[in-house]
């Protein structure tokens, strides 16, 4: 049995990854930015502290970027610098599909950091979270009856991030695929008009698609507390989504795991509650 440190381990991803492992007998260390509880640890990304603390003795570990964070080639940096030095033997970094389209991207840099590691490494570049309707864009769903959001009639292949997390546990606890990077989809490709037929189904009330403008939306943005930056780098991303960048569908979940992608409808029904 191993043990990890996961990052992110209260996000949709991270959460599902931890107990997975757990339920396979590892040892998960929980990373939080928070005082830490039971089966946590401390680390804070923008400054460094607690990383190598949290990193000695692990035999593997789980990297993605909070969001709001620009700097990602450097935060994320230290930490695989940091597992080098403690004697890690493997990291799996979750990126964004995409990222590997500019070689001086932030996230492109920290992909390029760990393959030049020396580290048995991963990257997995999933594309737009299914959970990012009943969590970023609920506000309007709930208040407007509406997914207001900046990207035309173009479809994207949403993948729920509990396949994302089963990727990540995957590649984890295995060696045949190392030093492999793997654009994570779902299983179809849907416009946002299709994804809010399916979720009025759900709701049993009428939900529609709005196309916002970026001006339009990067207000409510601000009100919610991201910064400027992070702010127009989603506006760009949402960009690219509208000019097809997100409709590629791979089969990369089920060769990694073995088991078909989530399908829309199902994280739908599953989540319904939040939509009503």
């Amino acid at each position: 049995m191993s043990t990890f440190l996961i990052l992110g381990a209260s996000g949709n991803v991270g959460s599902v990854l931890s107990t997975t492992l757990e339920q396979a007998g590892h040892t998960v260390r929980r990373a939080t930015s928070r005082p830490a509880g039971a089966g946590q640890v401390h680390v804070d990304l923008a400054t460094g502290e607690g990383v190598g603390a949290a990193l000695d003795g692990a035999d593997a570990v789980f990297l993605l970027s909070p969001p709001g964070h620009m700097n990602q080639d450097v935060t994320l940096g230290r930490v695989i610098d940091e597992a080098v030095a403690r004697g890690v033997k493997k990291a799996v970094l979750m990126t964004a599909m995409g990222a590997d389209a500019d070689p001086t991207a932030p996230l492109r840099k920290a992909e390029l950091h760990l393959e030049a590691s020396g580290l048995a490494w991963n990257v997995i570049r999933p594309n737009w979270f299914m959970q990012n309707f009943n969590s970023f864009w609920i506000h309007g769903i709930t208040h407007h009856g509406a997914i207001l959001l900046p990207t035309g009639n173009a479809k994207g292949s949403f993948i729920d991030s509990r396949d994302i997390a089963d990727v990540a546990a995957s590649l984890l606890q295995r060696s045949d695929l190392d030093g492999q990077a793997f654009d994570l989809t779902g299983g179809e490709s849907l416009d946002h008009d299709a994804v809010a037929a399916i979720l009025s189904e759900v709701a049993g009330r009428t939900i529609r698609y709005q196309e916002v403008t970026p001006d339009e939306m990067r207000p409510g943005l601000l009100a919610a507390g991201l910064p400027a930056d992070y702010t127009e780098f989603l506006l760009t991303i949402l960009h690219f989504f509208k000019l097809g960048y997100s409709e590629r569908v791979t089969d990369a979940v089920e060769r990694i795991t073995g088991k078909s992608p989530r399908r829309f409808q199902a994280y739908a029904q599953e989540y319904s509650a939040a939509f009503v």
